[in-house]
């Protein structure tokens, strides 16, 4: 969330932001917010004048015994002030929660590189890679071609979970794990500390790192339990360091995720709606860094970079894109997504999203560090790396034989044994 400091020194910084956004209610709401603080801080010298009045009336009526005056009129007020106390208490955490209500729901401040837009048509495209494959064939749907190959069950994944699960079998449970252990011993090479998060969080830390409407629209709650399950490692790894204070040579911290991911989100708008693009179930490595403010436009670029590199080994043709302020949502600063080719449908497709939160996370989280004297929000960036079920399904394309069969890309071969899956496999 964005510091209420920052706020009250920087309204105008703030109202070009949302109007930058198009959110109206939310410009609504700044301005509410800055009368509630306003309110809030004036509440707050009342409070001290009351509690002072009453250590002030205490010593008068200690003084006017001693002297052997009279003192009933004091007795008055001192019984008054409790009940003055308490009212004005009540009034300072009714405004206090107001303030935080909207403090947790205004977005973070957008970088001057954001394109200006609507929705995802206005994201701009400012990098292309790789060579589209040529087919003198017709391409099988890839949920077809897995469940007539035995490499995958829809349907019984569909008869005992519900839509949108799947069983992966032999060979591409297999190129899975591949897709995992590559992506991992990438980017530990690379430095990255490799961590398994747990997969259950509670609401406090979840409010933490993600956009609350969130909850309804994506997360999945356990019965009767303060828990839900996460939608990406990134969250319970911005949640490892809630309420901590680091020291400065600390940083850097550059973390890879490896978890099953967990989203209501099922769609049903592709051309493919059986297979392995929009599930309820997946797994996923990630990228996670906690940064100094001055170093994390650095790690942005990295972590696009790393994510590049990966798709570039895999040989899977991609762009990159600038996603503009319409389609960027609510905890980053700057947004890129990678969109890998898929020639069935002759068009690009999300497989990465990588971004930038600056301070954002980390103030929800009260995740700081020693400047010198002074304590600072560290910086969160967040990537995927590899989300396995999209990228089987760009490999399952892409690489697509004339009989059915389908290549293994060459970086994946030492983990798996094979050059070839499916029919031939």
């Amino acid at each position: 969330m964005l510091d209420i400091k920052f706020i009250r020194e920087n309204p105008d910084i703030v109202r070009k932001d949302l109007e930058k956004r198009n959110e109206k209610e939310k410009l609504e709401w700044l301005d509410d917010l800055l009368k509630c603080d306003i309110e809030y801080r004036k509440q707050l010298q009342d409070n001290q004048k009351l509690r002072q009045r009453r250590n002030e009336i205490t010593d008068e009526i200690n003084q006017l015994k001693k002297q052997g005056k009279d003192f009933k009129g004091k007795i008055q007020e001192v019984k008054e002030l409790p009940d003055k106390i308490k009212q004005s208490d009540e009034k300072s955490e009714e405004l206090k929660s107001k303030i935080e209500y909207y403090l947790m729901r205004l977005p973070n401040i957008l970088h001057h590189s954001v394109p200006v837009g609507k929705d995802a048509n206005d994201n701009v495209v400012v990098k292309t890679w790789g060579e589209k494959p040529k087919f003198s064939f017709e391409l099988k749907a890839h949920g077809e071609l897995l469940q007539e190959s035995g490499l995958a069950n829809f349907e019984k994944a569909a008869e005992v979970s519900g839509h949108g699960f799947y069983y992966l079998i032999g060979d591409l449970a297999r190129l899975e794990l591949a897709l995992v252990n590559f992506a991992v011993d990438f980017l530990v090479k690379k430095g990255y500390v490799l961590i398994e998060p747990p997969l259950m969080l509670r609401r406090k830390p979840y409010e933490g790192v993600t956009d609350l409407k969130d909850f309804e629209t994506m997360m999945y709650k356990v019965e009767d339990e303060d828990l839900l399950l996460i939608a990406t490692s990134e969250h319970p790894i911005a949640a490892l360091l809630m309420n901590e204070t680091l020291d400065e040579k600390q940083l850097p911290l550059q973390l890879a995720g490896y978890s099953p991911c967990f989203r209501k989100e099922l769609g049903s708008h592709s051309i493919d709606t059986k297979g392995l693009f929009r599930v309820h179930q997946f797994n996923k490595v990630e990228q996670f860094v906690f940064c100094k403010p001055e170093d994390s436009w650095k790690f942005h670029e990295e972590l696009l970079n790393n994510a590049e590199t990966i798709f570039q080994k895999l040989k899977i043709p991609y762009r990159v894109v600038n996603i503009c302020t319409g389609d960027i949502g609510t905890v980053a600063s700057k947004k890129y997504d990678i969109e890998a080719w898929f020639p069935r449908e002759d068009l690009y497709r999300e497989v990465v999203s990588c971004s930038n939160c600056t301070s954002y996370q980390a103030a929800r989280l009260n995740i700081k560090y020693r400047k010198g004297e002074e304590k600072e929000h560290v910086h969160t960036l967040n990537s995927t790396a590899i989300a396995t079920g999209r990228a089987l399904r760009a490999i399952i394309e892409n690489y697509q034989q004339k009989d059915g069969s389908v290549k293994v890309p060459a970086v994946l071969q030492k983990y798996i044994g094979k050059k070839v899956i499916g029919k031939k496999g």
